[in-house]
């Protein structure tokens, strides 16, 4: 390839990867963005929705304090357990199955890279 083209095609190179770089940055930045709100939401649902199953409970407990206490306390433990481990599996798998980080700029590199023909 003649020196000018060559020269053209290295700077038309930096501008693709400056504008991919920024791209990545942006990407970055709204996923910070995006997980700083979830986190913010998740946090309220939990103490809204956990107050009223405490009271719910509780009671639970108080309606069957003198016959069995012991056993409805048991069982309603049992209960939040089992729904504690069923949402920790749940997020675990959420988790694993959760795209690649810069998954579209990465993509977009190599195929930028395709199409400028290097290995």
């Amino acid at each position: 390839m003649p020196g000018p083209v060559r020269e053209f095609a290295r700077t038309l190179l930096s501008f693709v990867l400056l504008t991919r770089t920024r791209l990545a940055a942006t990407e970055l930045e709204e996923q910070g963005v995006r997980l700083i709100e979830i986190l913010i939401w998740l946090a309220t649902v939990l103490f809204f929705l956990g107050i009223p199953i405490v009271f719910a409970a509780v009671l639970v407990v108080l309606v069957f304090w003198d016959s069995n206490r012991l056993l409805a306390a048991g069982l309603l433990a049992a209960l939040f357990v089992s729904f504690g481990t069923g949402a920790a599996l749940i997020a675990r798998r959420r988790l694993r199955e959760r795209p690649k980080l810069l998954a579209a700029t990465l993509a977009e590199l190599e195929r930028d890279r395709d199409t400028l023909g290097q290995p």
